[in-house]
């Protein structure tokens, strides 16, 4: 073994790297995704319509965005919730939630 060799516990290592996984048991970055989608659905609303109307109280995002936000790949921040909250007339507890996520 050389001396920049060190030896490590596979245990260590492994609880090390799951210490900073940032994605849900689904594999998805944000657990809001879902209700999103779930929403937006009840609302017989395109993607592009959502963008459009968060556009219109003064959110800058397009439908790739929103895409992306339904699939879990992409966060959403603090001023994006607070819009969605706003556009789909829900807290910001009904966002967050699972419970709603099973809808679609």
């Amino acid at each position: 073994m050389t001396a920049s060799a060190a030896i490590i516990d596979p245990q260590c290592l492994q609880n090390f790297v799951i210490m900073f996984i940032n994605k849900t048991s689904d594999n998805r970055n944000i657990i809001c995704g879902k209700n999103v989608a779930a929403f937006r659905k009840e609302l017989h609303i395109s993607q592009r319509e959502l963008a459009d109307r968060l556009q219109l109280i003064g959110l800058d995002i397009d439908k790739n965005a929103i895409q992306r936000i339904e699939s879990g790949q992409r966060f959403v921040t603090g001023i994006e919730l607070c819009a969605l909250s706003r556009v789909f007339g829900r807290s910001y507890s009904e966002l967050l939630t699972s419970d709603h996520s099973d809808t679609e």
